[in-house]
């Protein structure tokens, strides 16, 4: 089968065009801003690449277009196809009816830590030798790739036959909606036996009215695990214990304080101990910091232990973990000055990001850097919690380029270490000029930012010379 992706560059639609090629199909895709990392993964798998929708792309004649949730009515292609009939499917569905029917789907759903959880759920699965396929919106240390089809387990390669393919597929499982003509959330169509609740509070402002609407899809998901599945969710949620009483028909397991599954005895280098219904399991030794990750850690050996992981096992798999790209991700150190990448673009995650970082660091010089530019942030929902967040940084760089508000209004709480840029050769030029050796420059934002990471390395290297 010929299947055209319609925004094939998104981190999802991209993971799909994957585990498409994986498949056998063949794939082509195009989208408005064709460039690395992504083409360059793409085109690496023999995936042909368009840049921009132009209607001419009829003439590919493909047997199905599959549609990414960046499509709306009006886009050139896209209205080519609805007039020329042509048959065409959200990412979602195409997923669900060819890669995940018949699986054991595990589906890791929240406002944050996703992407973290369903690392740790699919390399635990991994480690235990039940080979998993999965898809996540970003990419594994331990993998390298965001996608994959299952494979054959150890097991069962040694069997003559070897031809046992793994039932397991973990998904990341976003509450983002559809496509244009799907509103539903995404995570409606993968039907989990296994779903984990990370957290819940208000994002996506631009599709959501309010908390009410985004607990209302997250029960929609509920409703579809089955009586024999289980739902992991954080017990310290209100938000999702709202969910949960409006109907669950399966088992659940909560992880948190006073929960099934507890941390306990977190030490300053992220080790700590997993405890199950008040019996002790076992100690996670780890370099990953914060409570947020020992959330995303019981949460991952709670779901596994569903599929019959051990849980001895999975903290040892999680001893092995090397976390996610742009997940507090070390770009570089030039004389001594430390700069990070990390994908925090919400309050909540900017907080508990910055928090992490402190813990690491201690007494250390925190300068955060921050791009608000998903479309929550951008509409301003959030702006009045930004200040609270960065509370732990030291100095605070605000890149306020292409917002719909005043970030230094919103930013003037704290106007005595904060600084607001809308060029971003005058934001890496003030940042380089007060950074000084055993800084930590902490980078944060759900995009590329310009690439002002590696901007950010190379002034350094100029102006901490020059001092």
């Amino acid at each position: 089968m010929h299947i055209h992706i319609l925004g094939i560059c998104g981190t999802f639609m991209g993971g799909i065009a994957v585990l498409a090629k994986q498949a056998g199909h063949r794939v082509t895709g195009c989208d408005a801003n064709v460039y690395p990392p992504m083409s360059t993964q793409l085109q690496a798998q023999g995936i042909e690449l368009i840049e921009g929708f132009s209607p001419e792309q009829i003439k590919l004649m493909p047997d199905i277009y599959v549609i990414g949730n960046v499509i709306s009515r009006g886009n050139p292609l896209m209205e080519a196809i609805l007039n020329m009939g042509f048959p065409y499917i959200s990412g979602p569905q195409w997923l669900a009816e060819n890669v995940l029917q018949g699986k054991w789907v595990l589906a890791v759903a929240g406002t944050h830590g996703k992407t973290t959880t369903s690392s740790m759920l699919a390399w635990i699965l991994e480690y235990a030798g039940l080979a998993p396929g999965f898809l996540i919106g970003g990419v594994p240390q331990n993998f390298d790739v965001s996608a994959r089809l299952p494979q054959t387990p150890a097991l069962a390669k040694s069997k003559q036959d070897g031809k046992s393919i793994s039932p397991f597929f973990v998904i990341e499982a976003d509450e983002y909606d559809t496509a244009f003509f799907d509103k539903r959330s995404k995570f409606v169509h993968y039907r989990p036996r296994t779903a984990v609740l990370n957290n819940l509070e208000f994002d996506h402002a631009d599709i959501f009215d309010d908390l009410a609407a985004i607990e209302k899809q997250f029960h929609h998901l509920v409703r579809t695990v089955p009586q024999q599945g289980l739902v992991v969710a954080n017990g310290k949620e209100s938000s999702l214990n709202r969910v949960i009483e409006k109907g669950c028909w399966s088992t659940v397991e909560k992880f948190g304080t006073d929960a099934d599954w507890q941390a306990s005895n977190a030490s300053g280098d992220g080790s700590f101990d997993v405890i199950y219904q008040t019996k002790p399991q076992g100690r996670v030794n780890w370099d990953l910091l914060g409570e947020h990750n020992r959330m995303n850690a019981l949460a991952s050996i709670a779901a596994a232990r569903h599929v019959g992981v051990a849980t001895e096992v999975s903290i040892a798999a999680l001893t092995e973990f090397k976390n996610v790209k742009r997940r507090m991700e070390i770009k570089g150190v030039v004389n001594n000055v430390t700069v990070y990448d990390d994908f925090a673009h919400h309050p909540t995650a900017i907080d508990t990001t910055v928090a992490g970082l402190r813990a690491k660091v201690s007494a250390a010089r925190i300068l955060a850097v921050l791009e608000p530019r998903s479309n929550t942030m951008k509409l301003g929902v959030m702006k009045d919690a930004l200040p609270a967040s960065l509370k732990e940084a030291d100095l605070v760089f605000c890149y306020g380029a292409n917002l719909g508000w005043d970030a230094a209004e919103a930013l003037k709480p704290i106007a005595n270490k904060s600084k607001t840029f809308d060029d971003l050769g005058m934001l890496v030029e003030a940042i380089a000029s007060v950074a000084k050796p055993n800084d930590h420059i902490l980078v944060m934002s759900n995009g590329g930012f310009g690439g002002v990471h590696q901007k950010i390395l190379d002034a350094l290297s100029v102006f901490l010379v020059e001092k």
